[in-house]
């Protein structure tokens, strides 16, 4: 298998070709297609595999709706301890314990559902949010902090066999070409920005970016970048299509902090367990990058 491109941006030549060398042996004759980026915010070393390519996020646009949904707070156009309704229309299958174990009518307040959104990464929940603040406005905060090759596309449709009429599409999610990304796309560049974003402050407003980086930092999706880091801090997100796995996370270790977003995706067997082979590659890998773009 022809491995992909690598991009390193670093000054530290020595450091990353034992760094390099170190994914491409990791990588291997893995059946899939995989885009990361990586940096040391301390240091500025960073390193990437098609950093800049637009991938599928899944669950990882939940970050740029999270930041959307604070901005609209800030700006008074949104209240957290206002009520969303839960409706029929709104719940579907797949992560989370809103579409199951909570009646139809049953109102929470916005902070709530955000909350539910990024930890147990609830797609009703998404999609309660999506109808109260709606995609378009999503892709308008992000084009406002110059984040334009990530939009969110459209609402939660559920997973597996068990899937909703795609609605709440985007301007964006309407377009012929953005289809085959289903909830959103980014690039690994663009979410690292907004994680360094985030740590430095500048997202919304310092109290904004320091709540979000501590809810992120209670996610319960242990199965990734989390796997191997033991007795380190994490703030994190994680998505999953039968055919990806992707994670954004940023790692308060002894080495730095590093943040970094990861997409495997194209696996050729289907499976949801613990052991997904591209879960076992991110954890990997992000055990990789904390080595490699360590402080010197």
């Amino acid at each position: 298998m022809r491995m992909p491109a690598i991009l390193l941006l670093s000054a530290a030549a020595l450091t990353a070709q034992p760094l390099q060398e170190a994914l491409r042996a990791r990588i291997g004759e893995f059946q899939g297609t995989v885009a990361l980026y990586a940096k040391n915010l301390d240091t500025g070393e960073s390193v990437g595999i098609r950093p800049a390519d637009p991938v599928r996020t899944a669950s990882t646009i939940k970050l740029p709706i999270l930041l959307a949904t604070f901005d609209l707070v800030a700006a008074g156009k949104a209240k957290w301890t206002e009520p969303l309704t839960l409706t029929a229309q709104e719940k579907v299958s797949g992560s989370g314990i809103l579409g199951v174990e909570f009646s139809d009518g049953v109102q929470l307040p916005l902070r709530d559902v955000t909350h539910l959104m990024m930890v147990l990464s609830d797609n009703t929940a998404t999609n309660m949010v999506l109808e109260r603040i709606t995609a378009d406005a999503v892709n308008a905060y992000l084009d406002r902090i110059g984040m334009k090759a990530t939009r969110s596309m459209r609402k939660v449709r559920g997973d597996g066999n068990q899937l909703k009429a795609a609605q709440g599409f985007s301007a964006a999610g309407r377009l012929p070409e953005n289809q085959k990304y289903g909830l959103g796309v980014s690039t690994p560049l663009d979410m690292v920005t907004i994680l360094e974003r985030l740590e430095r402050g500048e997202i919304v407003n310092p109290e904004a970016s320091k709540e979000i980086l501590a809810v992120m930092r209670r996610c319960q999706d242990e199965n990734g970048v989390r796997r191997k880091l033991s007795g380190v801090t994490i703030a994190n997100k994680t998505g999953a299509l039968d055919a990806l796995r992707s994670e954004v996370a940023l790692v308060y270790s002894k080495a730095g902090r590093i943040a970094m977003a990861i997409t495997v995706d194209n696996m050729p067997k289907v499976d949801y367990g613990p052991d997904n082979v591209g879960l076992l590659l991110i954890a990997d890998l992000a055990r990789i990058l904390v080595d490699g773009l360590a402080k010197r």
